[in-house]
């Protein structure tokens, strides 16, 4: 559809702003950290509080197992395996994810049959290298299709800058992760499959008669931690994907490049209790409220008021007064006839030049199909408006816009 600049009546009077769907964060930070890179995400308003370099590559280390563990927890949602199911310990998972190995492992017997439900638990709790090669081994009859399956469902996902070659975490060339592709993991495991996640909460594993602590370090701190993944190498340093809960609030951290395991532990308790006591929940739309209208092309009425299908809710910093920008973006004018609830456009809250929100919005009513002379004067204006817009871009010097209407509604916070 054709990009055109018809007007957006904006109706919204926002009060406050927030990150969504982990955008870049749109504060004043204040907090620092000694962690290369970081994030920090609510999880109910999809706020991110904090970020450092969030965007920016590094080897996930142990923290690839995430991927792992999601593939094996999609193929037992199918129903495709059961936790009952047994895999079988290839010579080659016991000599390179073994003790031999020289990483993480759960100490399973060569040619041994697992179930999945302890192969899970050594994978999560014991961070075991063996029980992550036996399950892609298993699964996929090779590490490397394994890994092409993690770079498929990475995508399914939305890990846009993320890369995987193997299923341990293990030194290899371009496997790379992000620090707010790891939060979109973990919130993506939390969400989709919580009976399975209550593993990551499990303090210890036994596993032929050896007895392992779960690696997280926050699961013994008194701040609501249930999970999930810490990773080390020598090239990317220690790090943590981790959530907690306080209050009925969910927290998602990452840290990574930290130099020691006690940096690890203190940085990452500092930041998720930071994040619980510095910030406040505002509402800004309730649901069903309108919060602009789009214009409408050959419909009976010329635009459509659009909604928030749940209510919008963000942190601010407590007592913050920042001033925010609102806009809602769509491409249009939409052609009638318009559904009820049907999504056209992104409502987007922005702190200067940083998106702080972005969710989309829907149809509020039905827009039926206009008379004939209705739809001859709507053909008339876009045709004139199609013009304007190729005589600007022809003059800037650029090729045709494909942008899409905007309208911006700047507003204090309460």
């Amino acid at each position: 559809m054709r990009t055109s600049l018809w007007t957006i009546l904006a109706r919204a009077c926002l009060a406050t702003a927030c990150a969504l769907a982990l955008a870049p964060a749109a504060r004043a930070q204040t907090f620092q950290t000694a962690a290369q890179h970081a994030i920090l995400v609510d999880v109910d308003s999809g706020s991110t509080l904090f970020e450092k370099a969030a965007d920016e590559p590094f080897a996930p280390a142990s923290m690839a197992k995430l991927l792992t563990a999601d593939i094996v927890f999609e193929a037992l949602k199918s129903g495709r395996y059961t936790m009952d199911t047994e895999f079988t310990v290839t010579e080659d998972a016991w000599r390179r994810g073994g003790a031999g190995g020289g990483g993480s492992s759960m100490f399973a017997q060569v040619n041994s049959r697992i179930k999945l439900s302890d192969l899970l638990r050594g994978l999560i709790v014991q961070s075991g290298n063996d029980a992550a090669i036996t399950i892609a081994e298993n699964m996929a009859g090779s590490e490397a299709a394994f890994a092409n399956m993690m770079n498929q469902r990475a995508k399914e996902i939305g890990l846009t800058r993320s890369n995987f070659r193997n299923a341990t975490g293990y030194s290899a060339p371009d496997q790379r992760v992000t620090a707010r592709d790891m939060a979109r993991l973990a919130l993506h495991i939390i969400e989709t499959y919580p009976d399975y996640y209550k593993i990551y909460a499990e303090r210890e594993f036994t596993w032929n008669k050896i007895k392992q602590q779960n690696r997280n370090p926050l699961l013994t701190l008194d701040i609501g931690a249930d999970g999930l993944k810490t990773g080390y190498l020598e090239e990317s340093g220690y790090a943590l994907t981790a959530s907690a809960v306080q209050n009925g609030q969910r927290l998602i951290l990452v840290v990574s490049g930290l130099k020691t395991a006690r940096d690890r532990a203190a940085e990452s308790r500092k930041l998720m209790e930071w994040g619980f006591r510095a910030f406040e929940p505002r509402q800004v739309f309730a649901t069903g409220e309108t919060v602009a209208e789009a214009s409408v092309y050959g419909g009976e009425r010329g635009s459509v008021p659009l909604v928030a299908k749940k209510p919008v809710r963000v942190l601010m910093p407590r007592g913050s007064a920042d001033r925010v920008t609102a806009k809602v973006v769509y491409q249009g004018p939409l052609s009638a006839p318009v559904e009820a609830g049907r999504e056209v456009g992104r409502l987007r809250v922005l702190r200067g030049d940083v998106v702080a929100l972005d969710q989309p919005v829907y149809a509020g009513e039905a827009v039926g199909t206009g008379t004939l002379s209705q739809r001859a004067m709507d053909g008339a204006l876009e045709f004139g408006t199609d013009l304007m817009r190729r005589a600007f871009d022809k003059a800037a010097g650029k090729g045709e816009t494909k942008g899409e209407a905007t309208v911006e509604k700047a507003a204090n916070p309460s």
